[in-house]
């Protein structure tokens, strides 16, 4: 998965703030957003828990589809997330990442 185009939902906490984004390297950039690697939008509003992603074929459909679901409205990307994981799991412990401090999960 190192070097596979996705696009992708952060959550502060459950129902809470949303970014979403697209990477060609999922686990560098789940590192950069639990480590508060750069200021900006998910820092500042401690947006680090994965929620929920999407495996593209290349780049350009992975930017469509990001294009897509920030256009969407805020009940549609909720029902999104919900449908495939209704606990709002931090996904990124699956994929090896230890879990976040009690303070930042529900």
């Amino acid at each position: 998965m190192d070097r596979q185009p996705v696009v992708y939902i952060m959550a502060s906490d459950r129902n809470g703030t949303l970014y979403i984004g697209v990477t060609p390297n999922l686990m560098a950039r789940i590192y950069q957003h639990r480590t508060k690697a750069m200021d900006g939008f998910t820092a500042r509003y401690d947006v680090s828990r994965l929620v929920w992603f999407e495996m593209c074929d290349t780049m350009e459909v992975a930017i469509v589809r990001e294009k897509q679901l920030k256009n969407w409205k805020r009940k549609w990307k909720l029902d999104l997330i919900e449908a495939d994981n209704p606990r709002w799991r931090d996904l990124a412990e699956d994929l090896g990442f230890d879990p976040l401090p009690p303070s930042c999960r529900t």
